[in-house]
């Protein structure tokens, strides 16, 4: 099936250099946000090499608030997106401010943000096509549920925060999971 013409392609500078995979093995859905203020920045942030190879950390699909959605990673390839679920899994990111700029500062931990209608039909889409696309994708989590690892906060370092938080509570759950459940039938 080819790629809908709603998904943008986009590939980062160093997709090439990313370990491939095969479609068969994706189970994994992985939902985030880009805890930055716009596309813009998450793409800024997605090409800075982090890693000795060049890569650096990314999603494979980013969607921004008014529902365009870019490809940034081929699913064939392993996008650096959630510590050890990497290889079976896509990363989906929603922009969304989070925490930005505050990320570990104990007193700016909430993620008040809301999503966008625009935002969230197009992730619906996108997740109907992936389900369509990959037939052993089985399961759907947040960033959150992933990596539960505990940093010293930025602000005061005796106190422990979340490394991770997002999508957060405004993400709407409920009506996401009956989208994914249903689109395997």
């Amino acid at each position: 099936m080819p790629t809908p013409t709603w998904i943008h392609a986009a590939p980062l500078p160093y997709e090439a250099q990313l370990d491939l995979r095969e479609r068969g093995d994706i189970r994994l859905v992985v939902i985030h946000c880009t805890e930055l203020p716009d596309l813009a920045m998450a793409r800024e942030y997605g090409e800075r090499a982090r890693y000795a190879n060049g890569t650096g950390n990314s999603g494979h699909f980013y969607i921004d608030r008014d529902g365009r959605v870019e490809q940034y990673v081929a699913l064939e390839r392993v996008a650096h997106h959630v510590r050890g679920h990497n290889a079976h899994s896509v990363g989906i990111e929603l922009v969304n401010r989070g925490r930005y700029p505050h990320w570990l500062d104990s007193r700016h931990q909430a993620m008040d943000e809301d999503y966008p209608q625009a935002q969230l039909l197009a992730l619906e889409n996108l997740l109907r096509w992936l389900r369509a696309e990959l037939p052993a994708l089985e399961e759907i989590a947040g960033h959150d549920a992933l990596d539960t690892a505990l940093e010293a906060a930025s602000d005061d370092p005796s106190v422990q925060v979340r490394r991770k938080l997002d999508p957060g509570p405004r993400f709407p759950w409920p009506r996401v999971r009956a989208v994914f459940d249903g689109a395997s039938g």
